[in-house]
C-alpha cells in the first residue's frame, strides 16, 4: 500500500463525516490539518482513527494513538508503520 493509497483511503473516510467539510476535501493532502483545515472537531478525531483501523485492516497501538497529531501525514504514518511487518 502506498502513502496515495492511504490518503485516498483517508479521504474516502472523511466523505461520510458530516462534520467535515466536504469542499475542502477536494484538495486534501498530507499537509492539510484534520482540525484546521477540514472542520473535524477533535472529539472526532479517535473515530476518524478506529474508522483507518477498520479500512486499512490494521491495530493501531493505543500510544501510538495517544501521540498522534492531528495532521493528514501523521494518520498515514501510522498507517505505513503499522503495516510493515516485524523485523
Amino acid at each position: 500500500m502506498t502513502r496515495q493509497d492511504v490518503l485516498n483511503g483517508i479521504v474516502k473516510i472523511l466523505q461520510d463525516v458530516k462534520t467535515v467539510d466536504q469542499e475542502a476535501l477536494k484538495k486534501v493532502s498530507e499537509d492539510s490539518d484534520f482540525i484546521a483545515d477540514l472542520g473535524l472537531p477533535s472529539t472526532e478525531l479517535i473515530n476518524i482513527i478506529a474508522k483507518a483501523e477498520d479500512e486499512f485492516g490494521l491495530e493501531f497501538e493505543d500510544d501510538d494513538v495517544d501521540a498522534l497529531g492531528s495532521k493528514v501525514a501523521d494518520t498515514i504514518d501510522l498507517v505505513m508503520r503499522t503495516q510493515q511487518p516485524a523485523k
